[in-house]
């Protein structure tokens, strides 16, 4: 159901749920949540923000792991980047992070980690708020992560004031 959301507070609920899981793991989450107004379904793109740490907390150094997610807007459009340390990733290896059923490095053992739908589901869900999200190796290991989405009062099939 669309309705006026902040994805600030859907970011910081999600950040909430999963601070356990990050602690367990050895892993430092900091977050710089500036306010993102938009129009969209809140559980969705909480569960695409919550896929986007997961991954971030499963795909990170074994010790002293780092996470960085931030929220905010930019040229009218609602930002949400994640980043984290984390294993080398080539960069020819990025787009295909996003395909359903596949994972960096995978093979059919290794099923610990998920099934390979976490960035999958987050593309279907943001292309279909009329956003887009890319991916990035980080500079020193793991990858930063942004969410493009129009912001309030913008949205799929129509032109964000000021265009």
């Amino acid at each position: 159901m669309r309705q006026p959301v902040d994805v600030k507070d859907v970011a910081q609920t999600a950040l909430e749920q999963l601070a356990p899981k990050a602690e367990e793991a050895g892993v430092t989450i900091t977050s710089d949540l500036g306010s993102a107004p938009t129009t969209g379904d809140p559980v969705l793109l909480e569960r695409s923000v919550a896929n986007l740490v997961e991954n971030a907390i499963k795909y990170n150094v074994p010790e002293a792991g780092r996470i960085w997610v931030r929220t905010g807007m930019l040229n009218g459009a609602l930002v949400v980047q994640v980043a984290n340390t984390g294993p080398h990733v080539p960069a020819y290896e990025v787009g295909s992070l996003f395909e359903p059923f596949r994972r960096l490095n995978a093979d059919r053992v290794d099923s610990a980690k998920g099934a390979g739908l976490g960035l999958s589901i987050v593309r279907a869900v943001v292309q279909a708020h009329g956003g887009n999200v890319t991916a990035v190796p980080r500079e020193g290991g793991g990858l930063v992560v942004t969410v493009r989405l129009p912001g309030a009062g913008a949205g799929p099939g129509r032109t964000p004031p000021g265009r």
